[in-house]
């Protein structure tokens, strides 16, 4: 039987190979956004300008900006509610984000939709929906298209360790496997399914189920951005090259309640402080320090981004009462999803060797030029 206790460990100092330093400082950069905007938005949220509840992902960042920076323009993401700095990463500004969570027009989804149910379509990305893992079946799905249509694309997804007790789970692990397909699972492990810890959801590790499906499962620590973007950029080569889906489980922590409205009464206060020790942001922070990169610097510019973006966003209009049914139906021919940023330099430099103008991904790097 797989033990469920996850005892924090100390990073590791050396980068992968592949991560240029430009790159290692986009990761922290994401991950700064994201924790930046959500506190923003979870102020705005307790002044009441933020309708319904409120979600972060305080102390996961790591998982999605480190999953997210291996993926290239035109590979697909179903991204979830903690997994706000994938959108940062893929190209949604923080405006756009801020007046996501405020109801406004400027939003992704032009006040149409719930704070934490976007995803934009133009970027490559698919909006959520609160029945967890049923994103897990899209991402599949969308693979599968990737195979009958012979693309050499991948398709990634992020869920939580209580999706993998649903059925939908188990189906859609069991379909990527028998057909070899190019999807990436990134299971979220944060110790609790709302209120639910490990020990009381499964006797096995869910790691170890990718084997009877036929494919790598491995656990990754997920409060370190390098290590997540390794085994993700590890597990797309992977699955491009014909060998089938990954399940990633990323080890981290829910360092806050289920949402804005739970205390987390029912987490040992032990467990909490244990795990704030390798907040993942101060880990990235540590390494990039000692190689002489200004991090007062980029969090000052950060926090700036984000003061202006928040004034941004809440000087939008409310979207337009008249116009709440426009999109319930498709009524012109349907697009097909755009294809995202990649701010990582292996893609730039892949391009180059192309011969390709890789204009997206030199834009990205200019932006962390200045702080390195």
């Amino acid at each position: 039987m797989a033990t469920h206790t996850a005892t924090p460990s100390a990073p590791e100092q050396s980068a992968t190979e592949h991560l240029a330093l430009e790159d290692r400082i986009w990761l922290l950069r994401a991950m700064l956004l994201m924790r930046g905007i959500e506190e923003r938005a979870m102020s705005l949220y307790r002044q009441g300008k933020v309708p319904g509840s409120f979600y972060d992902g305080f102390g996961q960042e790591a998982v999605s900006a480190g999953a997210a920076f291996a993926m290239a323009p035109q590979d697909r993401l179903c991204i979830l509610h903690r997994d706000l700095a994938a959108h940062i990463i893929r190209g949604v500004s923080p405006a756009q984000i801020l007046g996501q969570y405020l109801g406004r027009e400027s939003g992704i989804t032009r006040g149409r939709d719930g704070n934490v149910h976007f995803g934009d379509r133009r970027l490559g990305c698919v909006g959520m929906v609160s029945m967890l893992p049923d994103m897990i079946l899209v991402a599949t799905g969308m693979a599968m298209a990737f195979k009958l249509r012979g693309e050499r694309r991948c398709a990634l997804t992020w869920f939580g360790d209580g999706s993998t007790s649903r059925g939908d789970f188990h189906e859609a692990m069991n379909w990527a496997g028998v057909q070899k397909l190019p999807v990436v699972f990134v299971l979220e492990n944060n110790q609790y399914a709302y209120s639910t810890p490990l020990d009381k959801q499964f006797a096995v590790d869910p790691v170890e189920r990718a084997a009877a499906y036929g494919f790598v499962g491995l656990t990754v620590d997920g409060n370190d951005v390098e290590a997540m973007f390794e085994a993700t950029r590890a597990a797309r080569e992977r699955a491009l090259s014909g060998g089938g889906p990954t399940l990633i489980e990323a080890m981290t922590m829910r360092m806050h309640g289920h949402a804005a409205h739970d205390d987390m009464k029912y987490v040992p206060t032990e467990q909490v402080e244990e795990w704030r020790k390798r907040d993942p942001i101060e880990r990235q922070e540590l390494r990039l320090g000692e190689l002489g990169v200004d991090i007062e610097a980029l969090r000052v510019a950060v926090q700036e981004e984000i003061e202006a973006a928040a004034q941004e966003a809440l000087s939008a209009p409310m979207p337009d009462p008249a116009g709440a049914t426009d999109g319930v139906f498709c009524e012109r021919e349907a697009e097909p999803l755009g294809d995202g940023q990649a701010p990582w330099s292996g893609f730039a430099a892949r391009a180059l060797d192309a011969g390709a103008e890789p204009s997206r991904n030199a834009e990205a790097a200019a932006a962390t030029e200045a702080l390195s």
